[in-house]
């Protein structure tokens, strides 16, 4: 064979500095929103899928959990039990509205052993 029959085989196919295209099927909302968020941060929407998908499987990407602190535990139980208070039929008797309440923010007493915001009792 001569040396102009020859084929380079190195040099076929998909070049070797470049990722392989993956297909993906999005709805028309989704779509939407990965081009608004693209284009708030000045990238094309093939990168913005990437980093999207990158700062999804990163365990960093997830905000810390916020602390709440105890006054702010306290209040916010107030604020639900007012609220609870309002749905109650007003000619129940006050026991009774309190028991329900107490249900309602603190949970079934089968759960309560369960329950990770409350101190463990001995």
């Amino acid at each position: 064979m001569s040396e102009s029959n020859k084929i380079d085989h190195a040099t076929e196919g998909r070049p070797a500095d470049r990722d392989p295209v993956s297909a993906v099927k999005l709805p028309a909302v989704l779509t939407a929103r990965i081009d608004a968020w693209a284009g708030a941060h000045a990238v094309n929407r093939s990168e913005a899928i990437q980093l999207l998908i990158e700062l999804g499987l990163t365990p960093e990407a997830a905000p810390p959990a916020r602390r709440v602190f105890r006054q702010d535990a306290v209040a916010i139980e107030e604020l639900a039990e007012r609220q609870l208070d309002q749905f109650i039929d007003p000619d129940t008797p006050q026991d009774e509205r309190e028991r329900r309440i107490h249900r309602l923010t603190e949970g079934p007493p089968e759960f309560v052993a369960l329950r990770i915001d409350l101190p463990k009792r001995g």
